[in-house]
């Protein structure tokens, strides 16, 4: 499936909920966000027959994302389902890890391929404030948990925060005894989550990847340990715009993803649905489609249309266009 601009777009990201167990500081406020009532987000059987569709149209992979997406009553059906519809390669899931200890089994057996897991900083003081709720145990508990599963790959999501002063060193160094994939993300403020929304970060926060792989070299050399390279085996299989690297030897890898410094526009290759229904082509858009109402009619022909007029509107860039008026937590992470 084709977009207008020639990209090939087999990707869908779904948010299940917009509910969460963490009040992540740059996610949504204190206090949380106003839930969205039980009516307006979809419900299991419409995301099962929007994938169905999707893939009749050549989406291959799926994300189930949320807020938090082990939250959602009936996700391990879901992931079931959904990993049995024809044409659909691969069903995989972001969250914060919590819940993966006593749900991972039956999301393993339910055809659940992969997992991405949040974890923004190693130090439990830290994590506590960023998370407002969160320990950090439990999402380490969680990674434990995806890799002792047998998931693969097992990715670690970062978000580099100039002000949070991370030690990224070891975080890269979690790569190297064990088959995980750190993933530095460049701090973004989308839905108003900058300085004036309460995480007290700004522009002068962002660190771009290439400064970031570079501080990480230093600190390197500077333990007696050797620099990263380019990822060769190791590299793990994805669908996103990560560039890969590794220590020698690591059994996982380090990745940059960098939204701001290094556009990877031209690689986009996904649509994403909200919790409430709604297609949005870009991240960084507030332009989105209704797919809830023609699900609720049960019209297989209209949802085809909602995506394929949304697949036509994705944008060639997003031109430095950086934040939304929804909260991340509502547009699906």
């Amino acid at each position: 499936m084709k977009d207008s601009h020639g990209r090939t777009i087999d990707y869908l990201r779904i948010s299940l909920t917009d509910r969460c167990n963490f009040r992540c500081v740059y996610c949504m406020p204190e206090e949380g966000v106003c839930a969205m009532s039980h009516d307006e987000i979809l419900r299991i059987e419409e995301i099962e027959q929007l994938v169905a569709v999707a893939a009749g149209i050549g989406i291959r992979s799926v994300r189930l994302t949320g807020g938090e997406p082990l939250v959602r009553k009936g996700v391990v059906d879901l992931v079931d389902t959904i990993t049995g519809i024809e044409g659909i390669e691969n069903v995989s899931m972001t969250t914060n890890g919590v819940l993966l200890p006593r749900m991972i089994d039956d999301l393993k057996a339910a055809g659940l391929s992969r997992v991405n897991i949040s974890l923004d900083t190693l130090d439990a003081d830290q994590f506590h404030e960023i998370t407002r709720t969160g320990r950090l145990e439990d999402t380490l508990a969680g990674i434990d948990a995806a890799l002792a599963a047998g998931l693969n790959p097992v990715k670690v999501n970062a978000v580099a925060v100039r002000s949070l002063n991370q030690d990224f060193l070891e975080f890269a160094k979690l790569s190297i005894d064990r088959p995980l994939h750190v993933r530095f993300i460049e701090y973004m403020p989308v839905g108003d989550t900058s300085e004036d929304a309460g995480t007290g970060w700004g522009k002068e926060d962002v660190i771009p990847s290439e400064e970031l792989f570079d501080i990480i070299n230093e600190r390197a050399r500077a333990a007696g340990l050797p620099e990263l390279r380019p990822a060769g085996a190791t590299k793990p299989l994805g669908w996103g715009p990560a560039r890969y690297f590794e220590f020698p030897d690591a059994l996982g890898t380090v990745g940059f993803i960098s939204p701001l410094s290094r556009h990877f526009c031209s690689e986009c290759n996904r649509l994403r649905v909200t919790a409430d229904g709604k297609v949005r082509p870009c991240l960084f858009s507030d332009t989105e489609y209704d797919v809830r109402t023609a699900l609720r009619e049960g019209d297989d022909v209209a949802v085809r249309d909602v995506l394929l007029t949304a697949l036509g509107a994705k944008p060639d860039d997003h031109h430095d266009k950086v934040g939304t008026d929804r909260k991340m937590s509502q547009i699906g992470g």
